[in-house]
């Protein structure tokens, strides 16, 4: 397993993943992170991301049935597994530590 800390971009995949719950497939993946970030995603940087986090042992994948829609190919879906859980919540728990030690006053002016 490669490293086992979490960038940014991954958590926010496994966190759309963990949104989308049976519907988390590249595209979407992708079409919700441009949706809630307002920002340009790019769909060979999810396809990437998704195969770290795959090598990581954070998500698992499997294909889905071939669709007329698609021209008779399938989708791969992603779900969470227990590490990716374990790991989402662990980086959650980091944050709200940090953010429960900055004071009010330095947040009143943002």
């Amino acid at each position: 397993m490669k490293g086992t800390n979490l960038g940014e971009f991954e958590e926010v995949v496994l966190l759309t993943i963990a949104a989308l719950l049976n519907d988390a497939y590249s595209v979407a993946i992708c079409d919700e992170i441009a949706r809630v970030t307002e920002r340009k995603v790019k769909l060979s940087v999810v396809h990437a991301v998704l195969n770290r986090l795959e090598k990581k042992g954070y998500v698992k994948s499997h294909l889905g049935e071939p669709t007329k829609a698609r021209g008779g190919r399938r989708k791969r879906f992603f779900t969470i597994s227990h590490a990716g859980k374990v790991a989402l919540t662990k980086v959650k728990e980091q944050r709200d530590q940090l953010w429960s030690l900055v004071p009010d006053f330095n947040l009143k002016f943002i």
